[in-house]
């Protein structure tokens, strides 16, 4: 897929072997899209400033080459790019984003809760990327009580896709290769849908 520039945020602990991450990635770089799939720094321990730095690097190095940019984040990935959004520069804009399970800080993670508050408003995730879309659960134990579409989907207006049932959308959720996500990455689909089972078995 030569012309698609991807950078994929992992989030606490990283994404393992397993993880749609990096399943994604694999296919992505198969099909020849660029791909930055970076190991952000001490990830059981994560420093926002250290996450930060990384961040903008990888964001500097996409923007180097020509065709769409994209990038997809999971969990923590999902709060960094909410944190840093209105540092990134006009030239390192980029045009698709997909915040897939952010956690909220009422989830009370120790290792978690240097990342908030975010500061993040609509002004700023508006001017890093031309569409962001937020993809989250029902049931997400990360984000417990009004659930990500209400904590960060509402008062970003972020476009929401709302998973029934899909917990963290992570491997112990069943998702592991996540043929929607390609699609979406892709740009051969413009929401993230719920699918009938887990996306593991398709």
């Amino acid at each position: 897929m030569p012309g698609l520039r991807a950078l994929i945020l992992h989030g606490w602990h990283g994404s393992g072997p397993d993880h749609w991450q990096t399943w994604l990635a694999g296919r992505l770089r198969d099909a020849g899209a660029h791909v930055q799939y970076p190991t952000l720094p001490d990830c059981e321990v994560p420093c926002p400033d250290r996450w930060g730095a990384a961040l903008h690097r990888e964001v500097r190095a996409l923007a180097r080459g020509e065709g769409e940019r994209v990038v997809i984040a999971h969990s923590l990935g999902c709060v960094l790019w909410l944190r840093e959004a209105a540092q990134i520069r006009p030239e390192h804009r980029v045009d698709r984003v997909v915040l897939v399970a952010p956690p909220c800080p009422g989830a009370k993670v120790l290792e978690l809760a240097r990342f908030y508050p975010t500061g993040a408003d609509k002004a700023a995730i508006d001017a890093a990327a031309g569409h962001t879309r937020l993809v989250c659960a029902d049931d997400d134990p990360y984000c417990p009580g009004r659930g990500a579409a209400e904590h960060w989907g509402r008062p970003l207006e972020l476009v929401v896709d709302l998973l029934p049932g899909a917990g963290h959308l992570n491997v112990e959720a069943g998702y592991g290769p996540w043929p929607a996500m390609e699609a979406w990455a892709r740009g051969e689909a413009e929401a993230l849908r719920a699918e009938t089972g887990p996306p593991v078995n398709a």
